[in-house]
């Protein structure tokens, strides 16, 4: 029999030849190579299945990818379309539902801030995607507001806006027997009867003068402050409350506190130091006012060398 090594034989090239028409062979040698033949033959089989099975994992994987893609972007449109990542419509009709809430206003009322909010439109936005600068903007306009912070929370979607106000420095009245029509910030800015009375908290100077003017010129923070510290001495010196300084005529000022009134004069940054000694000499001068027995209608500083001078009342 004729037998050619160069025979390529797709299936099993790489597989030696086996001699089983070699009458020269023994038969148990036949037996072995045959064995071994049809083993790399299954193991050329199973390997073909492997790649096989490997291709259709590959392409489930692929799909597979694809598919949770594609339910990712859905799940994700979906979810944004939620209603909860919305305000209600009417979430800035009033203060009685969940969508807003103010916080930290004790001079602009919850109202009055509503009402500058409701200038704004609600936004049809997720929440957050919600720019609220216009709803600050608005807010800022109201006088005792220095600032705003507004937060945004979602499921369900709302708002909290905090204010950040003005510190109160002085009231203003035009005579001792009226309450107070307005009140100078720290900063100096007017705010007008629409926020008064102010909250019992806030702790003021009653400063009783005509218009915008006080003394020679108009309030200003350094003015303001000029005020609140004369206040402050005079409570310190005589552990008793200022109840209100009489500035209506910038050359005769008076300053009331429960025991007496107290004539400053004419004061100013400049001299007020020399007016500090005076006031610091008045725990040793009330002692003996308050032992008169007559009605005194105001106790002089103007006087020098520490001298002081008692007003009776006729």
């Amino acid at each position: 029999m004729y037998y050619d090594d160069n025979i390529d034989n797709t299936e099993n090239n790489n597989l030696p030849q086996m001699p089983q028409d070699n009458p020269e062979v023994p038969d148990g040698d036949r037996r072995v190579s045959r064995f071994q033949t049809e083993r790399r033959l299954k193991e050329r089989q199973l390997e073909r299945k492997v790649r096989k099975s490997n291709r259709r994992i590959v392409i489930f994987m692929s799909f597979a990818r694809i598919f949770i893609l594609f339910f990712l972007i859905y799940s994700c449109f979906y979810i944004v379309k939620l209603k909860y990542w919305r305000l209600n419509p009417h979430a800035f009709s009033s203060l009685g539902n969940t969508s807003i809430k103010i916080e930290n206003n004790y001079i602009a009322t919850s109202d009055r801030i509503l009402k500058a909010v409701q200038e704004v439109p609600v936004s049809d936005k997720p929440i957050f995607l919600m720019n609220t600068d216009s709803i600050k903007e608005s807010i800022l306009k109201i006088p005792p507001i220095e600032n705003v912070y507004i937060k945004r929370f979602w499921m369900p979607a709302r708002i909290e806006i905090l204010v950040q106000e003005r510190e109160p420095a002085i009231t203003i009245a035009p005579n001792e027997n009226v309450p107070p029509i307005a009140f100078y910030t720290k900063d100096g800015k007017l705010i007008g009867r629409a926020y008064m009375p102010l909250h019992p908290s806030f702790k003021t100077v009653k400063v009783l003068t005509y218009g915008n003017y006080a003394g020679d010129g108009k309030m200003d923070a350094e003015k303001i402050k000029f005020i609140t510290t004369i206040a402050k001495d005079i409570e310190q010196a005589t552990k008793e409350p200022v109840q209100y300084i009489d500035m209506r005529n910038p050359d005769d000022i008076y300053v009331q506190i429960p025991t007496v009134k107290i004539k400053l004069g004419a004061v100013s940054p400049l001299t007020y130091p020399d007016t500090l000694k005076k006031i610091n000499g008045l725990p040793s001068t009330l002692p003996k006012i308050k032992a008169l027995n007559k009605k005194v209608k105001y106790l002089d500083l103007r006087w020098q060398n520490n001298l002081f001078f008692v007003k009776l009342d006729d």
